[in-house]
């Protein structure tokens, strides 16, 4: 039988204004990066950034549960512009959250 996936805490939020600019920022990047620079790419970003915000602010600091209130607020976002969707964006999020941690996310490490 597999093994449960153990949870990854971030450390509590000390200035989760400065955490929101920099996942902002990162996610900015990360989804140019991936595709196309889009003008969409702004708002996903600022969307995504202000869900994380406000979750870490409720005291929230697991990675899983900020992951899943990303994907589940971001549906009601109109990506018909995009490449992206709310799993893309989230996914993505939770890569830049584990490579901030120095966590290694290659081949279920």
């Amino acid at each position: 039988m597999a093994e449960p996936v153990e949870p990854i805490t971030l450390p509590p939020a000390k200035d989760a204004d400065q955490e929101g600019r920099w996942l902002q920022a990162s996610l900015h990047q990360w989804l140019d990066q991936e595709f196309i620079p889009e003008a969409v790419n702004h708002e996903i970003a600022e969307r995504a950034s202000r869900v994380f915000v406000r979750h870490r602010l409720e005291g929230e600091n697991d990675v899983g549960s900020l992951v899943i209130a990303i994907v589940t607020e971001m549906q009601c976002f109109d990506f018909s512009q995009s490449f992206f969707g709310e799993f893309a964006v989230a996914n993505a999020v939770s890569e830049l959250l584990l490579d901030s941690l120095g966590i290694d996310r290659c081949c279920g490490q």
